[in-house]
C-alpha cells in the first residue's frame, strides 16, 4: 500500500449529509471485476444528467477548477451505506486522496485506511466554513498526517485526531496483513514453543490437511 504522510491540493466542497456509497458508485457501474476503470464513474447519478450521458455542468467536479481537486469537504456520516470497496477506489481513481468530513460510515473509513485514502475527521461548525471557502473561490488545503492538522494558506489551521495505528499504517504504507508480518518473529517463536509444549496439536493438525 501507498505510504501518506501529507496531502495538498485544491479543495472542493460537497456538503451533503448521508452521501452513500451508491452515489459514490452506483451498483450499476459496477460491471467489471478489475480495480480500475471506476474513476469516471464517481459520482455517476450526480456527475450526468442521464446513465453513459452528458456530464451535469451544477455538479462541482465537472466544473474548473475543481475537477483538479485532491481534497473533498463533505458532508456527515459520509460514505454510509453498503461496504463496497470501489467507493474508495473511485474516488482516488478520481484524483481524490483526501476527504474531510464531521463522521464516517465505519466501513468506508476502514476501506480508506486500506487503500491510503485520508479520512479526516473535523468538528461539523470547521467543515462548514471550509466547505463554504472552497465553494466561494478556490482554496488549497496541506493535511499533514504527522502532525495532525489541516492548514490553510494563511497560516489558520486545524488539528484532526488520528488513531496511533492507524496514523503509523499510514505513514507506513501498511496495511492489516503487513502489520501482522511485522510480528513475523515473536508468530515463528511462539509456534516452535508450542510445537514443544502439545506436539499433538501440530501432528493433528497435518493429518487434516492431508
Amino acid at each position: 500500500m501507498q505510504a501518506v504522510t501529507r496531502v495538498e491540493g485544491l479543495a472542493a466542497a460537497l456538503l451533503r449529509e448521508n452521501i452513500d456509497t451508491d452515489v459514490i458508485i452506483p451498483s450499476r457501474e459496477i460491471t467489471s471485476p478489475a480495480r480500475d476503470g471506476f474513476g469516471g464513474k464517481l459520482f455517476a447519478p450526480w456527475r450526468y444528467l442521464a446513465p453513459g450521458g452528458p456530464e451535469n455542468p451544477d455538479f462541482v467536479l465537472n466544473q474548473a477548477p475543481w475537477r483538479q481537486a485532491r481534497i473533498l469537504v463533505a458532508g456527515a456520516n459520509f460514505g454510509c451505506g453498503s461496504s463496497r470497496e470501489m467507493a474508495v477506489w473511485a474516488l482516488l481513481q478520481f484524483g481524490i486522496a483526501c476527504v474531510i468530513a464531521p463522521s464516517f460510515g465505519a466501513i468506508f473509513r476502514a476501506n480508506c485506511l486500506r487503500n491510503a485514502l485520508l479520512p479526516v475527521t473535523l468538528p461539523a461548525a470547521v467543515v462548514a466554513t471550509l466547505g463554504a471557502r472552497a465553494g466561494a473561490a478556490p482554496l488549497w488545503l496541506m493535511v499533514d498526517l504527522p502532525q495532525g492538522v489541516v492548514e490553510l494558506p494563511d497560516g489558520e489551521r486545524h488539528p484532526f485526531a488520528f488513531d496511533e495505528h492507524e496514523r503509523e499504517m499510514l505513514l507506513n504504507g501498511h496495511d492489516a496483513i503487513d502489520r501482522t508480518w511485522l510480528q513475523r518473529q515473536a508468530i515463528e517463536d511462539f509456534e516452535a514453543t508450542d510445537r514443544r509444549l502439545r506436539p499433538w496439536a501440530w501432528t493433528l493438525g497435518q493429518e487434516r490437511s492431508g
